[in-house]
């Protein structure tokens, strides 16, 4: 805790405090977390510490940590300051998870695995010791965690609901945090009302003079560090020269109250004081010896007046500013050569203690040395290089860029200077922060870039929206970019561009040119002609004119199981673009378990969505239900808007597919709003094919014709040269109902053309479809046997669109008994693939023909919600309760709690029930 605020008493808190004890007095029956928000000084921290007062009484235990500014580049240094006292706990884990605690921690030299298998064994651990007792995690001043600490902590407080294990984090206001996007409720701690100020000021300062205890409360704000702080500096003040007195923020105030406090000080303490300000340990040795370094002899003799001007504390060995604007006070009142002298002293004590030997301690006086100099320095740059080289093997994005960064600045070659600025804006891409990635590229504009730095430049701008932001750089200039770098021999990296130019082909419509462009010179790299990123960007930017090669090259590849998932991923969304959907989902399930193992959520929520979309489409809800929902969650976690918007837009296709109407127009709604603004075309032709779905269902056809015939409009912002490919057979169906055959046959025109380009399965699924229901009379019959004569096995929705139809033909022309077989075995169809709306319609047309049928039964899928069924999956397949929390990054013991849910649903009580039972096996 931040001593100084949990010393203030607890006045005027009481609602806030009735709030977190309620939570903490709830433990037992669910977990959760809360974030406690208020400028500085308004009293979190006494906040927090009196819950965690509350919970030991209470028999919790209680966990905690505090953000240290000085420690803000130690990556794990906050979670290991607050799983420290559980090391003891940690052999209740699988050997894998315990392995990755330790290397984060430090303790053992295994390279350190992605963040979020390190936030699933801290899951796991916390999980385990809350069996014995409930569990209170208090962060205070989390906003000065590190990244790597926060991001574990804001990964774990999602999945608290089914753990006796409760969050509690304080942090500042104006500060931003990655605790603060974990959707936890929140408490902002405004100024205390005026009765309780008053309350709290005579208590800290009895006896003020009307006058001026007037004046410390307007000034202070309701702020209670404020107002036990300011009576200290007024008492120095008469009343002529307070009122003459000009206020700056109260922040600065405080500042310049503890800065008063300081100059009063002998110049022994305040040479102390200094060197703790600066230091990013707290051991009180280390500082004591730094400041011998500047010229005083620096005893506890020295010390006592700090502690005694409670500006510090010193107890077992350490240093402690009682609150963090007694440390920004000290550093502020100090001149830029007393901080670098400072940081000089503290690195030479680092230099002995380390004997200069690599470690913690030689980094600490790399970084020291860095802030002691205000020149170039090759020797401490290339040592913050090899610290952020180091950073990035442990997966610790943020310290790399803060130390790469710091060398380019000291760094004398503008060259090498612009090569760390851009390594650190590549990297800086990895945390999704796009300012500081605007900062580091606005310092090298001011360089002599070489012709493969610019393009890194131009890469580098355009990764976060995929290229659907900057127009300026466009496939076209990056095609000229990779020809270039390719002609200097680096084909790999040449590769890397053309996948940015064929990302921006898909998200955006960039033209012919620009598409001929990308595909002419990936054509022309030296590589293997079936590299999955090769066939990847062909897909990507020319689905048509290249789709018999990406199709040919993927059954090569797919010949032999593909075992890198990173590859697999790729090659299953190019199987998604050119039509090949049975390919689609095989390549992408077998991305999925290798992205799991390796921690790599970002890429897991890519191939979780593409298999998502190609399920939905083959109409397999089994897949595509916990598919898309795993999608959309890890999208939103992992911040990409992209596949946000494009997993909502799959999830309105499957709510249309379900019948649920009004589910799905929202969900659609909702994808077009994140999508309208920047153009972003296969979101919104996936929701145009929601929309026309929903409108099909329910017998409005002249509108869902309008809403799929925008797909083949080259001028509307839902056109899509691939994803048009794949509602053919709606469309015709649409416009056969509505008196838009004379449209939709210039459509079919132009599609049978398109087949002519490609051999793409989807689109010929369609053809078979569109060609009867367009067709006169004289043709429609032949060409509905046509189609049902055809291998349509993978394609068992579009042989039963068909089946539909051409019952329906049938009955309109009063051929019944021909007419009733296929609308029977259309609707077997529809209801064994839960398209409930074509379901219905079947039904209709059975009962139109004189036939009655039963309604559609209940099964597994519509009883459960899409985790639910997930695991109920899992289950299936012979998983523990382990395992199954280790595939979806939730605990062992949240997987209980969700079985416990499921059990009564489906009249079952116990797993080995849930395994036999025969609904089971249609949701595998």
């Amino acid at each position: 805790m931040s001593e100084g605020a949990a010393a203030t008493p607890l006045v005027g808190r009481e609602a806030e405090l009735r709030r977190l004890t309620g939570m903490i007095d709830r433990v037992g029956d669910e977990g959760g977390g809360l974030v406690v928000r208020g400028e500085a000084g308004m009293g979190k921290s006494a906040l927090l510490a009196a819950a965690a007062a509350i919970a030991a009484e209470r028999g919790l235990r209680v966990l905690t940590a505090v953000g240290v500014q000085s420690e803000a580049l130690l990556p794990y240094a906050g979670l290991h300051q607050l799983l420290h006292p559980l090391q003891a706990y940690d052999d209740r884990l699988p050997g894998p998870q315990r392995e990755r605690l330790r290397a984060a921690f430090g303790m053992t030299d295994t390279t350190v695995p992605d963040l979020y298998l390190v936030a699933l064994a801290t899951l796991n651990l916390l999980a385990e010791v809350a069996t014995r007792a409930p569990t209170l995690l208090v962060v205070d001043d989390a906003h000065w965690l590190d990244q790597a600490s926060a991001q574990v902590l804001a990964f774990v407080a999602r999945r608290l609901e089914s753990e006796p294990v409760l969050l509690l984090a304080g942090i500042r206001e104006g500060f931003a945090s990655a605790l603060d996007d974990m959707g936890l409720p929140a408490v902002a701690l405004e100024g205390l009302p005026e009765a309780a100020a008053g309350s709290l000021l005579d208590l800290v300062a009895p006896g003020l003079a009307p006058g001026t205890r007037q004046r410390v409360l307007r000034e202070a704000a309701g702020n209670p560090l404020a107002l036990t702080e300011l009576p200290r500096a007024w008492r120095e003040l008469d009343g002529d020269a307070m009122l003459r007195t000009s206020w700056p923020p109260l922040t600065v105030r405080l500042e310049k109250a503890f800065g008063s406090r300081v100059a009063e000080l002998p110049p022994a303490t305040r040479a102390l004081l200094l060197v703790a300000a600066v230091n990013d340990g707290s051991a009180l040795s280390e500082t004591l010896s730094a400041a011998a370094r500047l010229g005083h002899g620096a005893g506890d003799q020295d010390l006592a007046p700090a502690v005694a001007a409670r500006l510090v504390t010193a107890s077992q060995g350490r240093i402690d500013f009682r609150h963090p604007l007694m440390r920004s006070a000290v550093y502020q009142a100090a001149s830029l050569p007393q901080r670098h002298a400072a940081h000089a002293a503290i690195a030479d004590v680092l230099a002995e203690s380390s004997g200069g030997l690599p470690g913690d301690l030689a980094d600490r006086e790399t970084w020291h040395r860095a802030a002691a100099g205000s020149g170039p320095d090759d020797g401490v740059a290339a040592a913050l290089d090899a610290i952020a080289a180091r950073a990035q093997q442990r997966g610790v994005a943020t310290l790399a860029v803060s130390a790469l960064e710091q060398a380019a600045r000291l760094s004398h070659d503008p060259r090498e200077r612009a090569e760390r600025l851009l390594r650190a804006a590549d990297v800086s891409v990895e945390l999704g922060d796009h300012d500081v990635v605007a900062r580091l590229l606005r310092q090298t504009e001011s360089l002599d870039l070489s012709p493969q730095q610019r393009t890194r430049v131009l890469w580098i701008r355009g990764a976060f929206d995929d290229g659907t932001g900057d127009h300026a750089v466009g496939p076209l200039a990056l095609a000229d970019l990779a020809e270039t770098v390719a002609a200097e021999g680096d084909h790999e990296r040449a590769l890397r561009i053309l996948w940015s130019a064929a990302l921006r082909c898909f998200w955006v419509e960039p033209g012919p040119e620009a598409r001929r462009r990308v595909v002419a010179a990936a054509e022309k790299l030296a590589v293997d002609r079936r590299h999955p990123q090769l066939l990847a960007i062909l897909a990507y930017a020319a689905p048509i004119d290249r789709g018999s090669v990406v199709i040919d090259g993927l059954r090569q590849v797919t010949s032999q199981p593909v075992v890198d998932p990173q590859a697999a991923r790729l090659l299953g969304t190019a199987a998604v673009l050119v039509g090949a959907l049975d390919l689609a989902e095989r390549l992408s399930a077998a991305a999925l378990t290798g992205l799991r193992s390796h921690g790599r959520l970002q890429l897991l929520a890519r191939a979780l969505s593409a298999r998502a979309w190609s399920a939905v489409l083959l109409v397999n809800l089994d897949v595509a239900i916990p598919a898309v929902h795993e999608a959309a969650r890890l999208a939103q976690e992992t911040g990409q808007p992209l596949m946000y918007g494009t997993a909502l837009s799959t999830q309105a296709l499957l709510a249309a597919l379900r019948g649920e109407r009004d589910h799905a127009l929202a969900l659609a709604t909702e994808a077009e709003r994140l999508s309208l603004t920047t153009g972003v075309r296969p979101v919104l032709a996936t929701v145009q094919t929601a929309r026309g779905m929903v409108a099909l269902g329910e017998g409005r056809f002249a509108e869902a014709y309008d809403h799929l015939a925008r797909m083949h409009d080259p001028a509307d912002p839902s056109h899509h040269i691939a994803l048009r490919c794949y509602v053919l057979g709606m469309l015709a169906d649409a416009a056969a109902h509505s008196g838009n055959v004379g449209e939709g046959r210039v459509i079919l025109a132009e599609m049978e053309a398109v087949a002519r380009r490609t051999p793409s399965p989807a689109l010929r699924a369609g053809l078979r479809l569109a060609r009867p229901l367009l067709a006169g009379d004289s043709q429609a019959e032949a060409l509905f046997e046509e189609a049902l004569a055809s291998d349509a096995e993978r394609w068992p929705f579009a042989r039963a669109q068909t089946q539909l139809a051409y019952g329906e033909w049938l009955r309109r022309r009063r051929r019944v008994s021909p007419a009733r077989p296929l609308l029977r075995a259309a609707r077997e169809t529809f209801d064994a693939l839960g398209a409930v709306p074509w379901s219905e319609r079947a039904r209709r047309q059975l009962r139109a023909s004189g036939e009655r049928s039963e309604q559609r039964s209940i099964g597994v899928r519509d009883k459960l919600t899409a985790q639910e069924l997930q695991i109920v999956q899992l289950v299936a397949e012979g998983m523990t309760n382990r395992e199954i929390g280790e595939r979806l990054y939730v605990s062992h013991r949240t997987i209980g709690a969700h079985l416990y849910r499921i059990f009564p649903k489906l009249g079952i009580t116990s797993r080995a029930e849930l395994a036999r039972s025969p609904m089971i096996g249609d949701a595998r």
